[in-house]
């Protein structure tokens, strides 16, 4: 294929910008005007898609290449729904779709309306020239990846896996190129955190407001959330962890590499963190050296002159791969206090793929040595979720490959769920013909 795919670029930078227009905040969603678009360019191709609604406007978009049938399917995928955004604290509006500084900005510009958009246009280029691979190609466009998969691909996957069903699916959580002791590497996401959101409770006598109580509701769970936020969860080793910090020290200078490893030893590692002048960066590492959980919503009382008799606060947890579930909430406890009461709002478990065992894994490298020579490709481990949630759990091997290259001022954790979310248009383009080039191997070797 040629080195570059002007019309093909063209066509995902569009179907990206009509994205961004669409408001598909979660909660509520409403995916479905976003769905019917992605649909509508499906079926001008000569495609079938077909829009699943979980719930009334959670709208899913499904379609198929037919190959011969000589080798299991591969799934594109992507989620449709995006996360809050404050216009109030952006540059540009975020639903506007605009280009500025030679970046199209928008909430979902990042995660991940992107990947939607590179991967219809490449589906919809490869019905019209008409192939036959060798691996039916799929595409599913998901709702409600931010608020927990459930009305979007976990639902798709136990009510319609026979249309989603895949050898391999590749989604979110890598593709990204980061900086580490000075230098550039790529990424390809094969492990991710488990998700346990909790919701935790503090009882207590309610009363008068003029009184004050030592012991009420609302002090013990403050005294509670403020020990986690001091101590946070033990750490521990990770062998996917390990895995991603030994590669990318591999390809350092001699001296700094004994030292980079350092950084995923549960022990070492807060400290050699101290020496990463970058916060972000700090904040990512940090959070793949054990299980964390972070207060995001407290609610207590609804008058100023009553001590209400219970106060809450829901726990954004995560599972470091090698971890469990009960794991989690033994440590949570521990830290919180027995007198907090916990309950599981929603839990899915880490996911992990061995990209050894994998030909895909192998053409993902051979694309990107040949794309990004400079900067070597490196197993990432996510310390969110994806929707690898879902697939992985009816037989798929998930890589978080949503290709773009971006510039060292713009850094992807900076930008998902952050305000001015945006991508460059140069490296949506280089995106697109990067995952093009991996499918069609993918599909017809």
């Amino acid at each position: 294929m040629p080195e570059h795919d002007p019309e093909l670029s063209e066509h995902a930078f569009r179907l990206c910008q009509q994205l961004l227009r669409i408001d598909t905040t979660n909660p509520p969603g409403n995916e479905l005007p976003a769905a019917e678009l992605l649909a509508a360019e499906l079926s001008a191709a000569g495609l079938q898609p077909r829009v699943l609604q979980s719930a009334p406007g959670r709208g899913n978009v499904v379609a198929r290449i037919r190959g011969t049938g000589e080798k299991p399917p591969l799934l594109l995928t992507a989620h449709l729904d995006v996360v809050e955004a404050d216009p109030s604290c952006w540059d540009h509006p975020p639903f506007s779709g605009e280009v500025h500084g030679g970046c199209l900005w928008g909430r979902g510009a990042i995660d991940m309306k992107n990947m939607a958009a590179m991967s219809v246009a490449i589906v919809t280029r490869l019905a019209r020239e008409g192939v036959k691979p060798k691996r039916d190609l799929i595409f599913a466009g998901v709702a409600d990846e931010e608020a927990g998969c459930r009305f979007g691909s976990l639902w798709l996957c136990e009510n319609h896996a026979d249309l989603v069903k895949s050898e391999f699916a590749i989604g979110e959580g890598g593709g990204f190129n980061i900086q580490v002791a000075g230098r550039s590497f790529f990424t390809v996401q094969v492990a991710e955190k488990g998700v346990c959101w909790v919701r935790a409770r503090a009882t207590g006598e309610p009363g008068h407001g003029s009184m004050p109580r030592e012991d009420s509701a609302v002090v013990q769970l403050s005294e509670a959330i403020a020990r986690l936020g001091r101590e946070g969860l033990p750490r521990h080793a990770s062998g996917p962890v390990q895995e991603f910090v030994g590669a990318m020290a591999s390809y350092l200078p001699r001296p700094l590499q004994p030292l980079v490893k350092m950084l995923s030893h549960p022990t070492l590692g807060p400290a050699m963190l101290k020496l990463v002048s970058d916060p972000s960066a700090r904040r990512g590492f940090r959070a793949l050296l054990g299980n964390t959980a972070s207060p995001t919503v407290l609610r207590a009382g609804n008058k100023t002159n009553v001590i209400p008799g219970f106060a809450e606060a829901e726990i954004d947890g995560r599972i470091l791969p090698g971890q469990s579930q009960a794991d989690f909430m033994r440590e949570l406890q521990d830290v919180l206090g027995a007198n907090i009461e916990l309950d599981v709002i929603h839990a899915l478990p880490p996911v992990v793929t061995h990209p050894k065992e994998s030909s895909l894994y192998s053409v993902i490298h051979e694309v990107m040595a040949e794309r990004a020579p400079e900067a070597p490709l490196v197993p990432f481990v996510l310390q969110g979720f994806t929707d690898a949630k879902a697939f992985t759990s009816i037989g798929a091997k998930w890589y978080g490959f949503a290709p773009v290259k971006l510039p060292a001022t713009l850094r992807f954790a900076d930008m998902f769920h952050g305000h001015n979310e945006r991508i460059p248009v140069e490296g949506l383009s280089w995106g697109t013909e990067t995952l093009m080039r991996v499918v069609r191997r993918c599909i017809d070797d």
